[in-house]
């Protein structure tokens, strides 16, 4: 039966994804205008995130440290293509009690100046190089609309800054967080993301160039999910950032950073949910397996038990639903939560020697033997959900990828249904700007892929680019 607080996806695709994140108690509003209060079951999905990245950022030799949250306005201003970025969104903070500042103090929006304050103190040789630090923390900036993790005025987030001796080895860097974050989504998430280059209009303010990992939402607009910059050493010259090289002389250090946000989990949302509530994948649910027992009975409660004492024993999150609400709550809140496998134990199927086991994702039962190796049994259970549930994201994906190989066939597939558009562009600023007034249209990712044709999309002229363009959040 569908959840009634759940408006239909195919109806209100807005609507279903505000409902699915309050029904699920993701988030809800609060009354500080554009913020959200992240909920348990919201945070608990950002826990699992950070476990996972901040597990494999330390396999890759980074380590955690923490900024300040008060950026002081002449350290903004030394990098003016990043306060030109940034500027519409930036909260200045001007005084304490009655007293006014002698100097503005931003909010932090992005940390690359305090990053550079800090590195310009502590590198002086190439002995103290490379610096692979992140930070997990929140950042503030005034978005004008906003929406439950999508565009939250103030969201969590890691951001990475490293520095390093050689452009090889920060190009290295750059390239190889954006896999992290490629890795991430399709092993974890099960999204399977699109990674490739931003133009130079979209790119990061300031950097040499932006990597991007771009999703594809079930309705057809893009996400962006995770950006990793290179910086070379235009910030370490802004902000005098040097070292003593091999050879005894002075060289600028190479800068990247790189960053994901709570955005992820707008993303999987709105690539796996249904009308029933959320869907986890596997690997991100942070309770993987809930056991409810019907009926109040010693051998339900001690079968109960003992599949949670070896799931558990096997490193498969589970709890047990012993609260005093009716069976039937328990199916319909277990399903809202998206956890991604139900076993329901009642003493009539106990009498036939048989559980009943649930699929979240295809809502399927699975009727078994009580007496089956249930960790054998829910972990091949887990895999399948997970490899299925990327696959039916990979062909919504692709039933959502066009090809467009002139502005008249890019406005029928915007017009008609929104998805992944492949088209070649000429590299003009113009044509991208013209690409844009048709229902904003903007371009994702430039690919290192086979060209579809030779001419521009827009203008007709010789093509330099295979782009991906679409709608985006």
């Amino acid at each position: 039966m569908k959840n009634d607080k759940i408006t239909s996806r195919d109806v209100d695709f807005a609507k279903w994804y505000t409902d699915i994140v309050r029904a699920a108690h993701l988030a809800d509003y609060t009354s500080v205008k554009g913020c959200i209060a992240i909920e348990p079951n919201g945070y608990a999905i950002w826990e699992k995130i950070q476990s996972i990245m901040d597990k494999k950022f330390k396999e890759l030799g980074h380590v955690n440290v923490q900024m300040p949250l008060l950026i002081p306005e002449n350290l903004f201003n030394q990098e003016k293509e990043l306060i030109e970025g940034f500027a519409p969104e930036l909260i200045w903070v001007t005084e304490v009690g009655n007293k006014k500042f002698d100097e503005r103090f931003a909010i932090r929006s992005t940390s690359e100046t305090l990053f550079c304050d800090y590195y310009k103190k502590h590198i002086t040789s190439y002995k103290d190089l490379p610096k692979l630090y992140n930070q997990w923390c929140n950042v503030f900036r005034y978005e004008k609309e906003t929406r439950p993790f999508l565009r939250s005025r103030e969201f969590l987030w890691q951001e990475g800054h490293t520095v390093h001796a050689s452009e090889e080895e920060a190009l290295k860097e750059t390239y190889q967080m954006m896999e992290v974050y490629r890795w991430f989504n399709h092993e974890i998430l099960a999204i399977p993301s699109i990674t490739g280059k931003k133009t130079e209009k979209e790119k990061f303010a300031g950097a040499e160039f932006t990597l991007t990992n771009e999703d594809l939402m079930y309705n057809g607009v893009c996400l962006q999910d995770g950006t990793s910059h290179y910086f070379g050493q235009k910030f370490s010259k802004a902000y005098d950032v040097k070292f003593t090289n091999k050879d005894n002389q002075e060289e600028y250090v190479y800068y990247t950073t790189w960053g994901k946000t709570t955005r992820a989990i707008a993303a999987i949302i709105m690539v796996h949910a249904d009308d029933y509530g959320l869907v986890l994948p596997p690997r991100i649910a942070p309770k993987q397996v809930v056991i409810i027992p019907i009926g109040n009975d010693d051998k339900v409660n001690n079968l109960c038990n003992k599949y949670k004492e070896e799931l558990s024993n096997s490193n498969i999150v589970s709890y047990i639903d012993d609260s005093e609400k009716s069976p039937g709550f328990k199916f319909a809140e277990a399903e809202v939560n998206g956890i991604p496998v139900r076993i329901e134990v009642g003493l009539r199927d106990l009498e036939s020697n048989k559980i009943t086991l649930v699929r979240r994702d295809t809502r399927e039962k699975i009727s078994v033997d009580c007496n089956t190796d249930i960790v054998k049994c829910v972990s091949e259970l887990l895999e399948t959900i997970q490899k299925d549930m990327y696959k039916r994201a990979i062909e919504r994906r692709d039933k959502l990828t066009f090809e467009a190989h002139n502005l008249e066939e890019m406005k029928n597939i915007l017009n008609t249904q929104p998805g992944f558009i492949h088209a070649m562009w000429c590299g003009s600023p113009e044509c991208e700007m013209k690409i844009k007034e048709i229902k904003g249209c903007k371009s994702r990712c430039i690919l290192e892929e086979k060209p579809i044709d030779d001419k521009c999309v827009c203008c007709g002229k010789e093509a330099k680019h295979h782009v991906i363009w679409g709608i985006q959040y």
